[in-house]
């Protein structure tokens, strides 16, 4: 795979490395795969999707994971399916950074991380221009992130 810090067609936001592999112009909308370096401490804030389901397919590192109230553990090998309209949030946790595909249904909600990364928007600082360009990708933010 290719290193995403030093691949110029990926973008970065808050030290996370974000490259779409499979655009929603590919499938029809029907989907889109997003391949994310994240590293150690990164996640974010708690937040719901209300018309995207979410499924995490670990490669390398450690994420603790946060649904709805439920806490685990996923590392390489392992997926995390997050249904629309829940709450959840996840943190890299462990020695080594997170590389996990995001795979979205439908697809579309990687145009949330080219907004943030094009701005580079801060966390809490930016708030109100996340919430925003959130509302308009049909995410809320409910929560901190995990500690």
């Amino acid at each position: 795979m290719k290193d995403l810090t030093t691949d110029t067609s990926a973008i970065e936001w808050l030290g996370v490395h974000y490259k779409t592999i499979l655009s929603p112009e590919q499938t029809g909308g029907v989907m889109s795969i997003v391949d994310s370096l994240s590293p150690v401490g990164s996640g974010p804030p708690r937040h719901v999707h209300q018309t995207e389901d979410e499924t995490f397919v670990m490669i390398t590192g450690t994420c603790k994971v946060w649904i709805d109230g439920d806490e685990r553990i996923a590392g390489p090998g392992e997926s995390v399916f997050i249904p629309r309209g829940t709450n959840h949030t996840f943190k890299v946790v462990g020695d080594e950074p997170s590389r996990h595909l995001l795979i979205l249904t439908p697809g579309g909600f990687e145009a949330f991380f080219a907004e943030m990364a094009a701005g580079q928007f801060r966390i809490p600082e930016d708030m109100p221009a996340i919430e925003a360009s959130a509302a308009r990708h049909n995410l809320s933010f409910t929560g901190p992130s995990l500690d």
